[in-house]
């Protein structure tokens, strides 16, 4: 089997030292995949215990926030000639365990994007959050914003795209772009841990989540996740 066969995992992290090593060791002793981690200026010693655990690492110029060292590790991967990715936390929510529940449907090619779900994590304004998502884009998707994510070929080469370069998050805007370019999108019922440390940067306040609730608003009310069609030719 060549090396671009197998899946990379993708790991977006900042200042997680003290768990990005043991996930990346767990994703190499279980599935042998190469394992990048894309270390958004990490102010700890992220980097160097992603690459002691065996894990390439990408360092950041600039602060990208999650979607953008996320975006950065698919294009990675696409340019290495990797087929499907999966991404995940380096915070120690996403069990390295569960990602083979997430191949199958990519295998099978019944979807292009699986997304691990655990809706039972849910706070009182991440439930609310989702459930207004759900109304205004009539996304039926019960984890709206779990990264624990599977991409097959063609969703990567969506989501590496600039036009995917203009978003801030890497949940519904994601979610929208992929389901225009009419790729299909399933979830994977998973298990998840509570976070090891820190707080959530979307939900770690009821002001980031209006902050964040009216920023991706907007991304609906564009329509961005509708095909829209060209207009008729004159008469």
């Amino acid at each position: 089997m060549l090396a671009f066969d197998r899946p990379i995992a993708l790991i977006p992290a900042y200042n997680e030292e003290a768990t990005v090593g043991a996930i990346v060791g767990q994703i190499r002793a279980l599935w042998n995949y190469p394992v990048v981690v894309i270390d958004d200026c990490s102010t700890d010693r992220t980097a160097p215990a992603a690459r002691a655990a065996g894990a390439i690492v990408l360092p950041l110029t600039i602060q990208l926030g999650a979607w953008g060292a996320i975006q950065t590790g698919l294009r990675y991967a696409l340019r290495h000639g990797y087929r499907t990715a999966i991404t995940l936390d380096a915070d120690g929510q996403h069990e390295p365990e569960s990602i083979g529940a997430l191949l199958p449907p990519l295998a099978t090619d019944t979807a292009d994007v699986v997304i691990g779900a655990f809706p039972e994590r849910a706070s009182r304004a991440r439930r609310l959050a989702w459930s207004y998502f759900r109304q205004i884009t009539g996304l039926q998707l019960e984890d709206i914003t779990s990264g624990f994510r599977a991409y097959n070929h063609a969703a990567m080469a969506v989501l590496a795209s600039r036009e995917a370069s203009l978003l801030d998050y890497q949940d519904v805007g994601v979610l929208l772009i992929l389901r225009r370019k009419g790729l299909r999108i399933v979830e994977a019922p998973v298990s998840m841990q509570p976070r090891a440390l820190g707080a959530s940067r979307v939900f770690r306040s009821w002001w980031v989540v209006g902050k964040y609730m009216l920023q991706t608003s907007l991304l609906c009310l564009a329509r961005v996740g509708f095909n829209h069609l060209p207009p008729a030719p004159d008469d």
